[in-house]
């Protein structure tokens, strides 16, 4: 006899049965018990989150009743998706006109044996918009033996008037403790012994989908091993070690670069490609960020309490920023090393950049975009203005003492230990800047006058904008413990055209007798553009 896989040996027959979407089989149990079901459903989610199956046990439940000859055959069929009286299509090798002709044509039909004829449509959004179109007369009123179910991965790809004619349901991605229970129960039915941690990732695989999960289960039970451990899931499944990982942790947060490297090649020989390094420390790196902000028993991370307390001992040893820095150099690496031919050197540069977070100013990314912004604004001024601004692609600590001296312009000079405080405080801000937008709140501005409590701004390129204003004010303020204001230099405003106004020409005998040939009345004097000087207000 063939092996049927586990994923449709176990695939739910029952509402009750179906793991994750409580709401939804309760809403669909409820409207066949009241006789209340609609012509057409949609049914959206990810793949193997439950939708076919939900579809089917639907159908089912509308057609099978004690009365029929043949109920449990019926059903059997119905499960099995071969019945005469529930039709299931395949969107994507189904897809054209002619095959919605086709459809539409046996829809009117009677059912062979059941109370409904009716069409489950999966991968309903590769279908094409004539196809979409040829069903929708038939989908808006349809004869009263027929009902439509369209399961779908995509519904944005659905058009809206398809959409409007149904019944919407929205599957979630399945919670991994209900994966596990699920994988558990399903072991001891097979008499395979599976460790806790096993389970947890092959969950963590499924990422939502039940069907996933369970192929990976499938691929782990097919080594013959009546007992799965962790250690065998890494091994089978070419995953990275997580005591490997745990190595490079470790020494990146003891600014060790060198035993952090070294874990790191321990990790790529033993098969780990650099990809699924980096996805592994970024999923580390998230998953102490939200224990170190969220607390230990937050239930945005769905963890067993063992590996959340291993996790927040790792997590003690970083501070909410450095967690954050270190998922975007390792997502940044991850994205730049698909495109280049040296992976590896960036990868390798990632783990001592991280490991010397500490001693780095400007840890904002490995390839930060900030100073070729800077290049840009700074090619736009004008020679004289770019002489006097400073060069925001210098080392952190050279741009601080390119800044320009405070020079009050009209106001009294205020006293000097003030103004030089002030002035250091901005380049002391200015040089530890360590993120891309504190770095590009420096770069929007240059200082051009610093007063006791006021620091006068004036923009690189186009207007300061108020973000920006708000930033540095707080910063300063906080650093010097007072209010201190930050204010945009401010341009003079342009004096109004004063319209040149001659008594000579108006009183002029020539202007007189216009008025009285015309009856008209003067209404405003401009310069002539004549030559004789008597006459160039005429």
């Amino acid at each position: 006899m063939a092996y049927t896989v586990l994923a449709r040996r176990y695939r739910s027959r029952d509402f009750d049965e179906v793991v994750g979407q409580a709401s939804v089989a309760d809403t669909l149990c409820r409207a066949v018990e009241q006789n209340r079901t609609a012509h057409a459903y949609l049914f959206c989610g990810t793949r193997g989150v439950g939708k076919t199956t939900m579809a089917r046990i639907f159908a089912r439940a509308m057609n099978v009743s004690e009365e029929l000859a043949d109920a449990e055959g019926i059903a059997e069929a119905i499960m099995r998706g071969d019945d005469l009286d529930v039709i299931e299509i395949d969107g994507a090798s189904n897809r054209g006109v002619q095959e919605a002709r086709d459809l539409i044509a046996g829809a009117g039909l009677s059912p062979a044996r059941c109370r409904y004829r009716i069409y489950i449509i999966d991968e309903v959004h590769m279908l094409t918009t004539e196809s979409f179109n040829t069903l929708l007369k038939t989908m808006e009123e349809p004869p009263e033996h027929v009902k439509f179910i369209l399961c779908t991965t995509e519904p944005h790809k659905v058009l809206a008037t398809i959409q409007s004619r149904c019944q919407r349901f929205d599957f979630k991605p399945i919670p991994r403790h209900l994966i596990v229970g699920h994988l558990k129960e399903i072991a001891e039915k097979e008499g395979v012994d599976v460790e806790e941690a096993a389970l947890g990732r092959v969950a963590e695989l499924g990422n939502g989908s039940m069907r996933d999960a369970l192929s990976v289960m499938d691929r782990l039970m097919a080594a013959g091993d009546t007992h799965i451990s962790m250690e065998m899931v890494e091994t089978s499944l070419g995953l990275p070690e997580a005591a490997v990982v745990d190595e490079v942790i470790s020494g990146i947060a003891s600014a060790q670069p060198g035993c952090a490297l070294e874990a790191a090649d321990r990790l790529l020989a033993g098969g780990t490609s650099i990809d699924q390094a980096l996805a592994a420390l970024t999923e580390a790196f998230r998953r102490m960020l939200l224990l170190s902000t969220c607390g230990l028993q937050t239930e945005v991370l769905d963890l067993p309490l063992e590996s959340r307390e291993s996790l927040m001992e790792q997590a003690s040893r970083f501070d909410p920023p450095s967690l954050v820095h270190a998922i975007a150099v390792t997502e940044s690496v991850a994205r730049q090393g698909r495109l280049g031919a040296s992976f590896r050197a960036l990868f390798d540069a990632a783990i001592v950049r991280l490991s010397l977070a500490s001693d780095l100013i400007d840890p904002a990314s490995v390839s930060p975009p900030v100073e070729m912004a800077a290049k840009k604004k700074r090619s736009a001024l004008k020679p004289a203005e770019k002489a006097s601004a400073p060069d925001t692609t210098a080392k952190p600590r050279e741009r601080a003492s390119s800044l320009p001296s405070a020079q009050p312009a009209k106001s009294p000079k205020p006293p000097k230990q003030a103004t030089e405080g002030l002035e250091e405080m901005w380049n002391r801000l200015h040089a530890a800047a360590s993120t891309r937008a504190a770095k590009a709140t420096f770069a929007e501005v240059q200082p051009i006058r610093f007063d006791e409590s006021r620091v006068v701004v004036r923009p690189l390129a186009g207007k300061i904008p108020s973000m920006v204003v708000e930033r540095l004010t707080k910063w300063l303020s906080d650093a010097a413990g007072r209010g201190i204001r930050v204010e945009p230099e401010h341009e003079p405003e342009p004096e109004p055209r004063k319209r040149a106004q001659s008594s000579t020409a108006i009183d002029d005998p020539r202007v007189d007798m216009a008025k009285d040939l015309f009856d008209a009345t003067v209404i405003d004097v401009k310069p002539g553009s004549g030559k004789q000087g008597d006459n160039q207000d005429v």
